[in-house]
């Protein structure tokens, strides 16, 4: 099997894409947070946005498989994947592609220290606080975003509520 490209830019017109992301948490001082990447401001989709880790399913791959392969390439660091708990999809006008988005909840295995950033995907990150989750969403995002929806049913279940949406 030959390795596909899957950036985000590379044109796929008319294509369905598979993409699965990590809701990747750690509790602070009591305080539940979750890691948000920032994509690099070269990216030409979604550039210098916050958002949920995650990326690309090969054809034939299984989907715990790939989430924990793209947390590795992208940040080096190794994950627990959890239950998936949510899903949405959406259009990359830039690509041209149609795509479905599954979450995961997951956890670093090897603590939250020393995680390296690919300068070309990102450029920094932050633990962000549920009640930090809409400031962290407006910048190059609508209102209506459906990652923060997610993002807000994950610190839901986390907490134990049900989730009103």
């Amino acid at each position: 099997m030959s390795k596909i490209s899957h950036d985000s830019e590379t044109p796929a017109h008319g294509q369905q894409v598979i993409t699965v992301c990590a809701f990747i948490h750690h509790t602070f001082d009591g305080v539940t947070k979750v890691f948000l990447p920032k994509r690099a401001a070269t990216k030409k989709f979604l550039p210098n946005v916050y958002n949920v880790p995650g990326g690309h399913v090969d054809y034939g791959e299984d989907l715990v498989t790939a989430l924990k392969r793209e947390i590795q390439e992208e940040f080096g660091k190794k994950v627990t994947v959890g239950d998936p708990f949510a899903t949405f999809d959406y259009m990359n006008e830039i690509k041209g592609t149609h795509s479905v988005e599954i979450i995961y909840f997951a956890q670093f295995e090897d603590g939250n220290e020393s995680i390296e950033l690919v300068p070309e995907d990102h450029s920094s990150y932050a633990w962000i606080a549920e009640n930090e989750l809409e400031s962290m969403f407006t910048a190059g995002r609508e209102a209506n975003d459906p990652e923060l929806t997610v993002m807000k049913k994950g610190f839901a279940l986390l907490s134990g509520e049900s989730p009103q949406f």
